[in-house]
């Protein structure tokens, strides 16, 4: 016999709300209303906050309240990790997020499934996918990430885009359904190279 948490992290069919997935979920609920009413001269605070929250994360990240997670317990979070205003991820199955990557606002992560008969489906029973992310990844503003993809690293997904199939390494993929547009080339990096040198070659150091 499986509990209703093993059954939910092992991708099959569970009911939420009782037993050991109710304590995480009520530990979730309390530590996200803290991090959202904290203010801005309490940045050491929220990463307490996010630390206690999550599976793991690197030494460096920042979540911009507010932000919502189902259990927080079931998230992975590599170094440098930034996500802008009202992030949601729902961490039904683990959710994986590599080094270096950036969300922009609105940006969702959803590894929750609900049965396709609906007589099923109204028993309440639903599933998980997990979701991963790999390094160097830009997520835009109101992305969309449905459970069970996987995300290659250095890649860039566009505005809107709504995630439900895997994304390779090196491309750039956008639209709804996500599409890779194209790859991310030697001439990109040449180009963005050249701007970062005319920037610090330019720039005043503010004081």
């Amino acid at each position: 016999m499986a509990t209703n948490k093993e059954n939910m992290l092992a991708g099959k069919l569970y009911l939420a709300g009782s037993g050991d997935l109710a304590r995480d979920h009520k530990k979730s609920r309390m530590l996200t209303r803290l991090f959202n009413n904290s203010t801005e001269e309490q940045l050491g605070y929220r990463v307490e906050l996010l630390k206690e929250l999550f599976c793991s994360t690197g030494e460096s990240l920042y979540i911009e309240p507010p932000f919502r997670c189902d259990y927080g317990c079931n998230i992975s979070i590599g170094n440098n990790f930034y996500a802008n205003y009202d992030c949601i991820i729902i961490d039904v199955a683990p959710v994986t997020i590599g080094s270096n990557v950036l969300f922009g606002p609105r940006v969702g992560v959803y590894t929750a499934g609900h049965p396709i008969d609906a007589e099923v489906r109204n028993t309440m029973l639903e599933f998980g996918k997990p979701i991963t992310i790999g390094n160097n990844v830009w997520v835009g503003a109101n992305t969309v990430i449905n459970p069970g993809v996987n995300i290659g690293n250095n890649v860039i997904i566009g505005s809107g885009a709504v995630v439900t199939k895997d994304i390779p390494d090196n491309v750039i993929a956008v639209g709804n359904p996500c599409k890779v547009l194209r790859t991310i080339t030697d001439e990109d990096k040449q180009h963005w190279e050249t701007l970062k040198d005319e920037y610090y070659r330019d720039i005043e150091i503010d004081q």
